[in-house]
């Protein structure tokens, strides 16, 4: 069974707004197992959405539509429903009820363009909105399912969980999409699918693999779609029980899991401990960690010093060393590295230097280069990497590595 979305609302299209709605919309139908054909947003412009909900009716047996409700005259969506449904607008005594006293208990005069929202089509169920002034609709029409909501984000959800959700469950009999997620670090994409080639050949035509890498990691999705829900789930846990036989050490977990998880909970096992000194990440390596619930029984501290003055002073980089080689270079990352890890007594410390731009990159060292560094009590290990040209995504990758470097030593140091 397939469903499309419909946001209507120029301030979309103009990038005043984020849609939030088609998202929280797509997570509520998957859950149901109905699959979202499509995401359309559309303006403010009676043509518009007119062909778009006609469009959507042939190709889907349900139709979501956000937007374009209020009192106001650029919000067309409802009378324009009312002629594409061929009919009359009606005064809804609940809703007008509703209407006035949430006006009035907030202090706002109740006036003609406010009592226009008790206006439905004849032809619709009303929707009762009890957060907010203007009501749902639900349209039925050759076996397609309508349903119009208001774009304001909070009242739209709970229409789709109160209202919307318990009627198409009702209305259709419904099979379940599921879908799992394993999380992986450490190989490039390319790499991950030439490691596990066999595996996803030999996969039943049912499931369908999907490769999502992100900054440091790759998820990889199994889906079946419209199926029976507890077997299909028995069979995806299965199949990526293979699969950690085949790549276990890339392997991080499911679903939101994280390398920075992985690294808290053995250094809490281990009950060792970790420093943080950034220049180019700017402490965005310190916040994955301190982000985590219980990360004081292991993080000392995190140095930003961006600066060569605070790598000296702080850290005890050598001025010489950064004459000579620069503060973006593999000598400057071990010294931050062990500068770190002695000035805060940690077991481990990591450090990094780049680039991240847009400016001062060179021909020996462009935008996008850094060094990183992890000292811990065996060895300092310097690695360098390209990580992009754009100033976010150089900070973001930058530090995936580097953590990534962490979890790798931390395994190997048992």
């Amino acid at each position: 069974m397939q469903a499309t979305i419909l946001t209507i609302g120029d301030e979309i299209l103009i990038g005043q707004i984020v849609d939030t709605n088609s998202v929280s919309i797509a997570q509520h139908l998957n859950r149901a197992g109905i699959v979202v054909r499509e995401k359309v947003s559309i303006g403010d412009d009676r043509e518009q959405i007119v062909s778009a909900v006609r469009r959507a009716m042939q190709t889907s047996q349900v139709t979501i539509i956000t937007g374009g409700l209020g009192p106001t005259k650029d919000d067309i969506t409802k009378k324009t429903l009312a002629e594409f449904f061929d009919s009359e607008m009606i005064i809804d005594p609940k809703v007008a009820t509703h209407v006035e006293q949430m006006l009035v208990a907030r202090g706002i005069v109740f006036n003609e363009l406010n009592r226009s929202q008790a206006l439905v089509p004849k032809c619709c169920t009303v929707l009762f909105n009890a957060h907010g002034t203007a009501p749902g609709m639900w349209f039925e029409q050759d076996s397609r399912v309508v349903v119009s909501l208001p774009g304001v984000p909070f009242e739209m959800e709970h229409l789709m969980q109160d209202e919307v959700m318990p009627r198409l469950k009702a209305r259709f009999a419904l099979r379940q999409i599921v879908h799992r997620t394993l999380i992986t670090a450490g190989l490039a994409e390319s790499m991950l699918a030439e490691q596990i080639e066999k595996w996803e050949s030999a996969l039943p035509s049912y499931l369908k693999l999907a490769y999502l890498p992100n900054s440091g990691v790759v998820r990889l999705r199994l889906s079946a779609y419209e199926v029976e829900g507890v077997q299909i789930a028995e069979e995806i846990e299965s199949r990526f029980e293979e699969l950690r036989k085949i790549i276990p050490q890339y392997i991080v977990g499911y679903e939101t899991a994280s390398v920075q998880e992985l690294i808290h909970a053995s250094l809490i096992k281990r009950k060792q401990t970790l420093a943080v000194a950034e220049s180019c990440t700017g402490g965005v390596i310190a916040s994955r960690f301190t982000a985590l619930a219980g990360a004081s029984a292991y993080f000392l501290c995190g140095v930003v010093s961006y600066s060569n003055e605070a790598k000296q002073e702080i850290l005890g980089v050598d001025p010489d060393t950064i004459a000579r080689y620069g503060a973006v270079s593999e000598q400057v990352a071990r010294q931050m590295a062990e500068g770190v890890r002695r000035i805060s007594n940690a077991d481990y410390a990591i450090a990094t230097t780049g680039i991240a731009g847009p400016t001062g990159g060179s021909v020996e060292k462009p935008i996008g280069t850094v060094w990183m560094a992890v000292a811990t009590p065996l060895q300092t290990v310097a690695i360098c990497k390209q990580c992009g040209t754009d100033r976010g995504q150089i900070i973001e990758r930058a530090s995936a590595y580097v953590i990534g470097l962490l979890r790798e030593l931390l395994d190997r140091e048992v």
